[in-house]
């Protein structure tokens, strides 16, 4: 799917100016002067995270002669797209093609902070559009989703822990017999955020394994 995503104050903006101010469907180089605005930045201000991969070449030059900064990564979309609707992220805008369940795992988290994603269909090739006809989709192609389209209702509870350092978490740090853990609880009912620092005794801590379905010491 391509997916655009951002924060709390664009989408206040948007309400503010109309639902379609800022648009998928429109072109990238429109699109990142009006998220400045929302934010009340300079457009060379901005950061706009996309994934680093050949398909997104010409987006990457497009949002470069805007004069805003492009922050390439190497995976993890999902954290990505969260990222312009956390606080001091550091990231504004994300913005690229990526798979439908990462757009359904990060919908969830973005409901749960107040910003919002959308989205549309980017079948690879014909046969996958096809398919995708086939399997009753036709009208939905070009249909814009957002993200109460992927993760409707107020009982979501979204939870994720940092393995790699990522724009959301830091990643796991082991210090001597001890694991560090960062992890991110949120609720969209309450937009209750909560950020966790655990500590893992790694001489007494287990894990359960399917082959033996015991609790074995790590």
């Amino acid at each position: 799917m391509m997916k655009l995503a951002y924060g709390l104050r664009v989408v206040r903006y948007m309400q503010r100016t109309g639902i379609e101010t800022i648009s998928i469907l429109n072109p990238i180089e429109e699109i990142i002067p009006l998220v400045a605005k929302a934010l009340r930045k300079r457009v060379q201000d901005l950061t706009v995270v996309v994934l680093d991969r050949p398909r997104h070449q010409k987006l990457v030059e497009a949002v470069r002669s805007t004069g805003a900064m492009v922050r390439m990564i190497s995976d993890g979309d999902i954290t990505a797209a969260i990222a312009p609707s956390i606080a001091d992220s550091g990231v504004d805008l994300y913005v690229g093609i990526g798979g439908a369940p990462e757009a359904v795992l990060a919908a969830a988290a973005i409901r749960c902070l107040g910003g919002d994603l959308q989205t549309v269909m980017w079948p690879r090739d014909s046969a996958e559009e096809e398919a995708v006809v086939k399997a009753g989709y036709r009208n939905e192609l070009g249909k814009v989703f957002y993200a109460n389209d992927l993760a409707h209702g107020d009982n979501i509870i979204f939870c994720a822990t940092g393995i790699s350092d990522n724009p959301l978490l830091r990643g796991v740090r082991v210090r001597g017999h001890t694991a560090v853990t960062h992890s991110i609880l949120m609720r969209a009912r309450s937009r209750t955020v909560r950020m966790i620092e655990a500590y893992h005794d790694l001489v007494h801590k287990t894990i359960r394994l399917r082959s033996t379905k015991r609790e074995t010491p790590i």
